[in-house]
């Protein structure tokens, strides 16, 4: 049972990694430039942060088999663990986001398929 579980845990590592190659290859396609990927804090991770015109987007890529699947993951206690991861990395970057900061979320689909669901949710 336990190596079913870790079977499982490393496809969905790897999904994850994929989906996030390909959420940051539509964001560069879009002219975004990547300032930093897995941004790791004591309050959480951060898939991706992503910089254009002064504009940072905090990104959480979600990889589902559909791309309504995908925009539906991302609860209340998953917003408010980005909102405090957030905090953290703009006290680490003070330069970042000069023009202001939004979270993105990037869904990602069996296929490959990436669409972007911009300004996601608003700290309340």
């Amino acid at each position: 049972m336990t190596q079913i579980r870790q079977a499982r845990g490393t496809v969905a590592y790897i999904r994850g990694l994929a989906a996030e190659e390909a959420a940051c290859a539509a964001l560069v396609a879009d002219g975004w430039t990547i300032l930093a990927r897995r941004l790791r804090t004591a309050a959480g991770e951060i898939d991706l942060a992503a910089e254009r015109n002064g504009l940072l987007a905090l990104v959480e890529v979600k990889a589902r088999p559909s791309l309504t699947n995908a925009a539906f993951a991302l609860g209340p206690a998953q917003q408010a663990r980005l909102i405090a991861a957030a905090e953290i990395v703009l006290a680490e970057h003070p330069g970042w986001g000069a023009a202001g900061v939004r979270f993105d979320v990037m869904v990602v689909d069996a296929a490959g398929q990436v669409r972007r669901i911009a300004d996601a949710f608003r700290q309340q």
